[in-house]
């Protein structure tokens, strides 16, 4: 019951000029033609719409991108453009040299005086383009060409774009779309991707002319999202006003959208989505172009009070320009096969304390960072696996990837150095999820906006997802024969009077129908006769009798119950319950209750050495009910019983809960377990009560179990079975079974039934039975467990 949380990236492109590269660092290659794809210099952008009517930019430019890994010298290269269908080209001299992974911003001529100035150009030219059709070529040399067509293949041509229906000429198969006088036609991947084919390599996109300064420019001109998520996370420029900033809009809130840059850079560190807070109804759809002025941000979901969360980057306060509507939204990132795939064991293994400020960030080894890295953006999953029920909030946990240790039936299990950080929750902030249970498929491609709230990381689809059944069902363990105990331990999840008939009866029906009636149960979360009312009412009998009654009329058994009432308001839980623990025994198959009155909430049983035999002083009896390891939590109730003449000792368990500890996607890395410290001391206090027992009589038959609130391999546990004086059945079982209770996707084991060595010793059958955690419809939050114990 731990929670968690994510990253950002940072961007590397800009362009450098040769006056401030050393010569001898720069490389003059024997230049290859058009007719194989680029090494290193592209075309990355052409905008041909600058001063026109309703124009974004008050001039046209062409925007290089060197995509390879050396510097190359510009110096007698050319950048050409000539009409759709012309063979007169215009060129503009280029100088300097372009580093890799930076930008050239090469500024033309102006239609007009409508518009935007350019990001200062770092060369200038006077090449009236086409708003809408033409070529542009990248020459290595300049002279201008004197083609119409076949011009991507002409001599010394390093890279060409034919965009517009009516170019003559083109890459590949097909020309680039048309843009138009608020769009540019975009290289893929920032300038990336370069496959030969303009049709493919290219996208039509608001304008977002990059210049040298781009990545880190002053002022926020030529900012992109990417410079403003940073590769951490926090972005770079809190509090900092920025302009311009380009992207097209993903998804819609009620308080604002998100927007992804549709030209994104090589860096998978780097998320390219943002959230911008509008406040009230934004006003915007999903298609429109945009540039957005504002003040980035940081939000912490939960504000003050949640410190424990990651913040998410947003732009507040902002000034919203359309530049054209009806985009095709940026390609979804695919996690899982075919795609990005996630760490499977490590959530951060380099941080010590806060991730915001740590200074590490690596977002292909450590799965926070990992999905930091696409916040905002949008997330393709492909057929996920559910591996947890869709909760009250409307999340369903999902995985698209293989995982360490799935269990049995489609959920993913807990190990000590592995919470499943492959996790994530499909949410319904924008559209209605379904119920789903573990084992089902969300079919198809889910795709939304992966964002942050309240631990964990969470994609939004824009569309209710599909469920494709996987046909779980609700396991039912066997019936104890003649000779064996059957013990049980259920947390029944808050049981009181007020809770609908349906509720009773579902319990009784998954005691006598799925546990099989066992002799003994051991009931957790037990609440008082007017349930959540905070009166001074502590009885709980009307509670028991409701219970008792519908397991008979389920055909069940007659059971018995003891109990002992707590102080008003000092065990936890909900407010006004007072949950306690509580014991159900049928005395049918030589299963006996020994009474020995004077137990209370507050006076300690303890173990007597009567004629060589330990004994209770009080049964039912509290252990240590006044020992601080207890305060404000349930305190673990003692009842000695007898099977066919045989004495047993049996102690119920409610350990405290793990509210308070920090989530697994959080900001403190490692997470502090802070509420291990209570249960380390519970665990010191019912083990010594053991030893007592055992202390007398070394073979005494002693059950402990309850909901424990730890692992199977928890400091908990270890104290509870140190030197062999329990045995934890949990740990018994195979990895792929060891749970008893899912959260937020991750099966793990909380509930408990410990034997000491002499029961251990014999041939018992042990059995965890899977009838709510998995399932959205269920009676407790817990899977109950039994335990069949040969005693003749």
């Amino acid at each position: 019951m731990i929670r968690s949380s994510g990253a950002h990236g940072r961007r590397a492109a800009s362009a450098l000029l040769g006056a401030a590269i050393a010569a001898g660092a720069l490389v003059a290659l024997p230049l290859p033609t058009a007719t194989a794809v680029s090494p290193d210099v592209v075309v990355s952008q052409v905008y041909g719409g600058g001063g026109n009517t309703g124009a974004t930019y008050r001039a046209d430019y062409i925007e290089l991108y060197n995509r390879g890994t050396t510097t190359v010298s510009l110096s007698g290269w050319s950048v050409q453009y000539a009409s759709a269908t012309g063979s007169s080209w215009q060129k503009t001299d280029l100088s300097g040299s372009l580093a890799p992974g930076r930008y050239l911003l090469v500024g033309q001529a102006s239609g007009g005086s409508t518009g935007q100035a350019l990001p200062t150009p770092d060369l200038t030219g006077t090449i009236n383009l086409s708003a809408t059709t033409g070529k542009v070529a990248l020459r290595t040399s300049t002279t201008p060409l004197t083609c119409s067509t076949g011009c991507a293949t002409a001599s010394g041509v390093r890279d060409f774009v034919g965009y517009g229906s009516t170019a003559s000429s083109y890459e590949g198969t097909g020309a680039a779309p048309a843009p138009s006088n608020t769009t540019a036609v975009l290289r893929a991947a920032g300038g990336a991707t370069d496959t030969d084919g303009n049709s493919a390599d290219f996208a039509v996109a608001a304008p977002q002319p990059r210049n040298s300064s781009s990545s880190g420019g002053g002022g926020g001109t030529g900012t992109r999202i990417r410079d403003i998520q940073g590769a951490a996370h926090r972005s770079p420029r809190t509090g900092q006003q920025v302009s311009a900033v380009p992207g097209v809009v993903t998804a819609v809130g009620t308080t604002g959208f998100w927007m992804q840059d549709p030209a994104p850079d090589a860096n998978p560190a780097t998320s390219e989505g943002i959230y911008v807070y509008t406040s009230t109804a934004p006003g915007r759809r999903v298609g429109d172009s945009v540039t957005v002025t504002g003040t980035v941000g940081e939000f912490r979901p939960g504000g003050t009070g949640g410190t424990d969360n990651l913040t998410t980057t947003q732009l507040t306060s902002p000034q919203v320009t359309v530049v054209a509507t009806g985009a095709a939204p940026p390609a979804a990132t695919v996690v899982g096969s075919g795609g990005r795939i996630p760490p499977t064991a490590v959530i951060d293994n380099d941080a010590t304390g806060d991730v915001e400020t740590s200074g590490t960030f690596d977002a292909t080894t450590d799965g926070i960072d990992f999905w930091e890295s696409m916040e905002g953006m949008r997330v393709q999953l492909n057929g996920p696996a559910v591996v947890g029920p869709r909760n009250d909030f409307g999340e369903i946990p999902v995985v698209s990837t293989g995982s360490t240790v799935r269990t049995n039936r489609g959920g993913i299990a807990v190990q000590s150095a592995d919470f499943n950080p492959e996790r994530v929750l499909v949410d319904d902030v924008l559209a209605t999820t379904p119920a789903a249970d573990v084992g089902d498929t969300l079919s198809g491609a889910v795709v939304g906006v992966l964002d942050y709230s309240f631990g964990n990381f969470k994609l939004l689809p824009g569309t209710a997802p599909t469920v494709l059944d996987g046909g779980l069902t609700p396991e039912t363990t066997a019936a104890a024969s003649s000779g064996q105990l059957a013990a049980a331990t259920f947390n029944v999840e808050n049981l009181d009077p007020a809770d609908p008939q349906s509720r009773f009866d579902a319990l009784a029906d998954t005691i006598v129908g799925n546990l099989r009636s066992p002799d003994l149960i051991a009931l957790e979360e037990v609440q008082d006769n007017d349930g959540p009312t905070n009166s001074t009412v502590v009885a709980a009998d009307q509670t028991l009798n409701k219970l008792t009654a519908a397991i008979s009329a389920a055909g069940g058994p007659a059971y018995s119950w003891r109990q002992i009432n707590p102080v008003d308001d000092a065990d936890g839980g909900e407010p006004g319950g007072n949950i306690r623990l509580a014991f159900l025994y049928r005395t049918d198959r030589g299963l006996a209750f020994v009474d020995r009155p004077g137990g209370t909430a507050t006076t300690a049983t303890t173990v007597n050495n009567v004629g060589g035999r330990p004994q209770l002083s009080h049964s039912p009896g509290r252990v240590a009910p006044t020992n601080a390891a207890f305060a404000g939590s349930r305190k673990p109730l003692a009842g000695e019983f007898t099977w066919n003449g045989r004495t047993l000792f049996v102690v119920a368990n409610h350990f405290n809960s793990k509210g308070g500890d920090d989530p697994l996607f959080g900001r403190v890395q490692p997470p502090v377990r802070s509420s291990e410290t209570q249960r380390h001391q519970q665990a010191t206090a019912v083990r010594g009560f053991v030893d007592s027992v055992r202390a007398i009589d070394p073979g005494a038959g002693v059950i402990v179990l309850g909901d424990l609130n730890d692992f199977e391999f928890s400091r908990t546990t270890d104290i509870l079975t140190a030197g062999g004086a329990l045995v934890d059945l949990p740990a018994t079982l195979p990895a792929a079974e060891r749970y008893t209770y899912v959260y937020e996707g991750n099966s793990q084991v909380l509930d408990h039934i410990l034997l000491s060595p002499s029961l251990a010793a014999t041939a018992y059958s042990y059995d965890v039975v899977h009838v709510n955690s998995e399932f959205t419809t269920q009676v407790s939050d817990h899977d109950p467990q039994v335990v069949r114990i040969p005693l003749p």
